[in-house]
């Protein structure tokens, strides 16, 4: 296993906008090629019913994490891309206030496209609480103008 990479944050992103009101601020890791891993601990106005994150909390990191095992870990050229499809599979509740972890994993890859897995995992006990798939497409280049990276707050932020 290679030495995990840091990934870049954002500004306002929900899941890693760093000066996001409201926002996750989660951190992640590239632990190796097409693999990412982050830690949470959520607070309790994140919850649905007592006790429980919110299922629509729930779908946003595993949205986001099968999203970023594609981006890679070169801050300056990251793979950039939006959900064109999410299915995501509660298999028991999310709890708040206890640690939990997060990988993503990449799929294929064709053209513009790409199938990645996240799951979300009790971090004491490793069982997986809640997981998905997803298809993403690749941000058109007239869409994004990645020059423009430092407007966005793109950059490796210290923990």
């Amino acid at each position: 296993m290679t030495h995990p990479t840091k990934q870049p944050n954002s500004k306002m992103c929900f899941i890693c906008g760093m000066e996001n009101p409201i926002g996750l601020h989660l951190h992640i890791h590239e632990v190796e090629p097409g693999v990412v891993e982050t830690k949470y601990l959520a607070p309790e106005h994140f919850q649905g019913y007592p006790g429980v994150l919110h299922g629509g909390i729930v779908a946003a990191i595993i949205d986001e994490i099968s999203g970023r095992a594609h981006m890679g870990s070169d801050p300056m050229n990251p793979r950039f891309m939006f959900t064109g499809k999410l299915e995501v599979k509660y298999r028991k509740n999310v709890p708040i206030g206890k640690m939990l972890k997060i990988i993503g994993k990449a799929g294929k890859s064709k053209r513009n496209i790409a199938e990645a897995w996240a799951g979300i995992y009790d971090a004491e006990t490793n069982e997986l609480l809640a997981e998905g798939t997803a298809m993403h497409i690749d941000i058109a280049q007239d869409q994004f103008d990645i020059s423009r990276l430092d407007e966005l707050g793109w950059k490796v932020y210290p923990e």
